[in-house]
């Protein structure tokens, strides 16, 4: 059984998957080699980040509005609380790159095998399509 004290620690992102619920389709969900960190704390506190490696580059120092929307749309950041409770993570959104985030907790149902962490079958939805989707995440101990 897994406990808090096994998912203290920073962890880099390896990939992250979702597979849509209404066609199957699996697909990258920051791309195929995403730079991404979730650090769960002693204090009951934790943090996650994620971006596409491959985003856009800007055209000056200052990003347009179009580019604001391709670097909103190719990142996820959030911070909270969490709870360990029945092989599940419980994210306590209390702020985050998306406002709608801070309405709902997000469950990751979770695992340890060794220095990996593995989210799967984590229900949500897409914040870029709006579709509801499966999300697989593995990350490796730092």
């Amino acid at each position: 059984m897994t406990n808090v004290a096994t998912l203290l620690g920073t962890w880099r992102m390896l990939s992250w998957k979702r597979t849509f619920i209404t066609t199957g389709e699996v697909a990258d969900a920051m791309g195929a080699d995403p730079v991404g960190y979730i650090c769960y704390h002693a204090d009951g506190r934790m943090m996650a980040l994620v971006v596409n490696r491959h985003r856009p580059a800007l055209r000056g120092t200052t990003p347009a509005d179009d580019e604001k929307i391709a670097l909103f749309d190719s990142m996820l950041a959030y911070a909270g609380t969490y709870t360990v409770e029945d092989g599940r993570v419980i994210h306590h959104v209390d702020t985050s790159w998306n406002p709608a985030w801070g309405i709902t907790d997000q469950v990751r149902p979770f695992s340890i095998v060794g220095d990996k962490l593995i989210i799967s079958d984590a229900p949500g939805v897409d914040p870029v399509t709006g579709q509801d989707v499966i999300y697989h995440l593995e990350f490796s101990r730092v």
